[in-house]
């Protein structure tokens, strides 16, 4: 083996050593934690006191049983897209103007208004909603100084969910987007310009293509935890949150029933992955493109 590929295989074994402790850390948190889990999943009750479960696929029965989780599932799956469509309507066209038309200390002020909700708790966050969707609430108030027979208050209410999820996550869309139309050459606009192209076209074939691998990140960082949310629809929603998400968090804390838990929570997972592996061909294409 010669000097350069002892020195690489140098490099390899020094970048396998950086890793590895993270590696295992991940294992340690992530991996380790899903397959206990998962086994759970196949238990027909908890191992606790006196029981004596057996493996079984009841509790994945149980789901294409009863028409009740699968309506749940559809449920959550609609507010994943309400909430990700939102939040590309919402969050694009603000990492567009952060990224090319905001310069110097206002660029880093709105940066810093973008990240200031993840220094907050989320539950603060959800219960400062309640105080302004509520009936008599800040925007109702301010709503009937105008117009004193009209209401707003739309608390307990499915807007009122998609708004507080809205809040939560649409900076996940707007950083990942800013930082892909920040990385993107202002020589080749200038050269659409050049060529005569208009702001459209620019838009079109140059800024949109090149966006899309941080597009794509927003839209999955976005969606996957929106699907299995429980905190936002229960408070902000009322007899109207109840999603998977709810009834996921009902069996671990209030019914106990972990096997069933389990099994829906991975059911929902299975359901995800299937929905991320049909539109993969149009992720990969917005990979590609960059």
């Amino acid at each position: 083996m010669g000097a350069s590929g002892s020195m690489r295989l140098k490099r390899e074994w020094v970048g396998y050593s950086l890793t590895a402790p993270a590696f295992v850390w991940l294992c340690l948190t992530i991996v380790l934690p899903l397959a206990v889990m998962l086994y759970f999943s196949f238990l027909s009750a908890m191992p606790m006191g006196m029981a004596k479960p057996t493996l079984t696929l009841g509790q994945y029965q149980t789901f294409f049983e009863k028409d009740f989780y699968r309506f749940l599932t559809w449920r959550s799956i609609t507010l994943g897209l309400y909430v990700t469509l939102t939040c590309v309507v919402v969050g694009y066209p603000a990492a567009l103007i952060l990224a090319r038309l905001v310069k110097g200390r206002w660029r880093e002020a709105v940066l810093l208004l973008v990240v200031l909700p993840f220094w907050s708790n989320a539950l603060i966050r959800v219960f400062a909603w309640t105080m302004v969707l509520r009936t008599n609430g800040i925007i109702d108030q301010a709503v009937q100084l105008i117009a004193p027979s009209l209401s707003l208050g739309i608390l307990y209410s499915y807007p009122a969910i998609v708004i507080g999820l809205v809040h939560s996550f649409v900076p996940y869309m707007i950083l990942t987007c800013y930082i892909s139309l920040q990385a993107i050459d202002d020589s080749l606009i200038e050269a659409g310009q050049a060529l005569g192209a208009t702001n459209f076209t620019i838009f079109r074939r140059i800024i949109l293509p090149l966006s899309l691998p941080g597009l794509c990140v927003g839209i999955v960082l976005t969606f996957v935890p929106v699907v299995g949310s429980f905190m936002e629809p229960r408070i902000l929603g009322g007899p109207q949150g109840i999603m998977l998400g709810t009834v996921i968090e009902d069996q671990f804390t209030e019914v106990f029933n972990w096997p069933l838990g389990a099994a829906l929570s991975f059911t929902l997972l299975a359901l995800v992955a299937v929905i991320f592996l049909v539109t993969s061909p149009l992720l990969r294409r917005g990979f590609r493109t960059a």
